[in-house]
């Protein structure tokens, strides 16, 4: 009888230990990406944006979902599942921990800022929380399109469907290229933008600078993330759009007349001198690919060759990966091959 009184107040104990609660705005938790905070929560929108946290214990969180968005769970740098949250504020959801710890979890945003926001309220564990995870000691951003965001990488039956269950940005060549560099990562990224002229009323040298891309009054501050590398992977809807003159973009931007070589290759320039006047020190790669804009014989690649030739920068540097000669945009193995295409160049050129 000793014994079960014993065992039953240790298990009363063990239901009953204190929750620790770790609010959005917490020193402890490590972001990544362009987040915005408010008073109660942190506003998750880009692709790629990542909470981090190091904890002992059972954890759980709680987000409300904006949107139709989707996060990628990792624990101790493996993928544990995906996660689609509701839109209910109250909802904590629940790790599955099989042992004490200590270990790191991951939520990292793999769908784009058009698919919606989350506002992220924070932790709570029945153990301890832990030093923040450190920064790591690369750095990278992109500038980029659907490719770079990881448009209809699960679309499987070759659609090439862009809604939010078929966008998975952790397996883009963007986060591939980070993660096999263990660096850093910024996205700024948005399907259907282009420099000139985009598939909607946005291009990226009026979206580059904003906090919420949503929001015109919105802007990021670029003193908090400086990059080693910055990733420039754009014109790919430029050269659909420029020969489409019913297209209500091309009308808004160009009238009736499509735009000159000479005022593409000005653009791209002018776009890639505002990034270097934001991070003066950075590595830069102008890159294109890898659907049809790098095909034989696209005057793409030469735009942006003479384009960078005119900077006279000798640490901005064009590469082009080769056209997969696919349709739709790349699949999960053609992002693979281009992360492996982009590190190739990095190893060889850039020392950092």
């Amino acid at each position: 009888m000793k014994y079960f009184i014993l065992l039953l107040a240790a298990t009363i104990t063990c239901s009953c230990r204190a929750q620790v609660v770790v609010k959005g705005n917490d020193p402890h938790i490590h972001y990544s990406g362009r987040v915005a905070f408010t008073d109660s929560a942190a506003v998750l929108s880009w692709s790629g944006t990542s909470v981090k946290i190091n904890f002992e214990g059972n954890i759980s969180f709680s987000m409300h979902e904006e949107g139709d968005d989707y996060y990628t769970e990792i624990l101790d740098g493996k993928v544990i599942g995906v996660l689609h949250p509701d839109g209910n504020v109250n909802t904590d959801y629940k790790i599955g921990i099989s042992n004490s710890g200590p270990h790191t979890l991951e939520l990292f945003k793999r769908t784009e800022w058009a698919m919606g926001k989350t506002l992220f309220y924070g932790f709570k564990t029945d153990g301890k929380i832990l030093s923040p995870p450190p920064t790591k000691k690369r750095k990278i951003e992109i500038f980029g399109n659907s490719i770079s965001c990881g448009y209809a990488i699960l679309d499987t039956a070759g659609k090439d469907r862009g809604s939010a269950p078929y966008e998975d940005g952790y397996n883009s060549y963007a986060a591939l290229t980070a993660r096999h560099y263990d660096a850093e990562f910024v996205n700024t990224s948005k399907s259907g933008i282009g420099v000139t002229v985009s598939w909607f009323p946005l291009i990226m040298p009026e979206m580059y600078d904003r906090l919420d891309a949503t929001d015109s009054t919105s802007k990021w501050d670029f003193k908090k993330y400086t990059p080693d590398l910055v990733i420039v992977n754009l014109f790919q809807n430029d050269s659909w759009i420029v020969n489409m003159p019913d297209n209500p973009q091309f009308k808004a931007r160009f009238g009736t007349k499509p735009p000159t070589a000479e005022f593409l290759i000005n653009a791209y320039r002018d776009f890639v001198k505002s990034v270097r006047g934001k991070y003066p020190k950075a590595h830069i790669i102008c890159i294109l690919g890898s659907m049809d804009a790098t095909k034989a014989g696209a005057p793409w690649p030469g735009y942006i060759e003479k384009a960078v030739t005119g900077l006279n920068d000798k640490n901005i540097y064009t590469h082009f990966i080769p056209y997969k000669g696919t349709p739709g945009h790349p699949s999960a193995n053609e992002q693979q091959a281009m992360a492996t295409d982009l590190e190739g160049f990095i190893d060889k050129t850039i020392k950092w």
